[in-house]
């Protein structure tokens, strides 16, 4: 792969380029990830992977330039390069140096300004992953339907499949379906561009202190959806929260709304990791069964 990845630096840069030395990243559990330093001085973030599924770097490649087209949105690394073939084996990205600086405020108005981005229809044109499942983004014009069939729905059935949902709780799920409607008081949202997979893990503050966002599992819905993401595994100071809704007010009873969309990242979780993830499935199923 070597070999492959030199091949593209050199078409990135317009001549011959080497690598002096690479260091590996944290972070992730799908990829593997390092930050090579090249002859010419200049830095770059690769991601590998020894078997990806049909089309998984080039659709994350769509989705970070979906992201980057949004206007006074996130800061997003540009894509260097993919790797030969069909279905490439890795990705080069601009390399974003990491700064703590207090970024959440700006995180809050940009990510804002990229929910405010909409599209006709909930989903997108094209399939893509969250983390290596893949992610059915069929378009509908309800985002009730939308989220109901392609998110808890799809990630329902996978884990069926996968004989990792207990018979009870996989009622429990098919009830909650019904009853979204009941929850989703949200007739007047539009369908906002969204990250997707917006955990800690996949945003930090810049060169600069600004915002940026990677790894996306980019497609059109309700923005409540990234919120609640990033308040899955922690969550973010007040401040952002407090620059979000300047920009773009949330609507009642988002919290009551929350663990309904993190439903569907946990289920997908169970489906990558196992069940370990079981007893938080559980408990949302539990407080929203009818």
């Amino acid at each position: 792969m070597k070999s492959q990845v030199l091949e593209v630096l050199s078409k990135v840069y317009g001549t011959k380029t080497s690598i002096e030395n690479s260091t590996p990243c944290s972070g992730g559990s799908i990829n593997e990830a390092q930050i090579l330093r090249l002859s010419n001085q200049e830095k770059v973030f690769i991601k590998t992977h020894s078997s990806p599924p049909a089309g998984f770097f080039a659709k994350e490649a769509k989705g970070l330039e979906i992201l980057r087209s949004a206007p006074a949105g996130p800061r997003i690394p540009k894509v260097l390069g993919l790797g030969p073939g069909n279905n490439p084996k890795f990705i080069l990205l601009e390399f974003l140096e990491e700064n703590q600086t207090n970024y959440f405020p700006s995180l809050g108005e940009k990510l804002a300004a990229l929910h405010s981005v909409s599209n006709e229809f909930f989903g997108l044109d094209h399939d893509n992953f969250i983390g290596i499942t893949p992610q059915i983004n069929t378009q509908e014009t309800n985002g009730i339907v939308f989220f109901r069939d392609h998110r808890i729905g799809f990630q329902q059935i996978l884990a069926r499949k996968n004989g990792l949902l207990p018979t009870d709780l996989d009622h429990k799920i098919d009830g909650i379906k019904k009853k979204l409607d009941d929850w989703f008081n949200l007739n007047n949202e539009l369908p906002a561009l969204l990250h997707g997979d917006l955990w800690s893990g996949n945003y930090f503050g810049g060169p600069n202190g600004e915002p940026c966002l990677f790894d996306p599992a980019v497609y059109f819905g309700f923005r409540e959806a990234d919120l609640a993401m990033m308040e899955l595994f922690g969550t973010p100071p007040k401040s952002f929260f407090n620059s979000y809704i300047e920009v773009f007010p949330l609507n009642p009873e988002y919290n009551e709304r929350r663990d309904l969309f993190n439903l569907y990242h946990l289920l997908n979780h169970l489906n990558l990791f196992g069940n370990s993830y079981l007893s938080s499935i559980n408990r949302i199923a539990n407080f929203y069964s009818p």
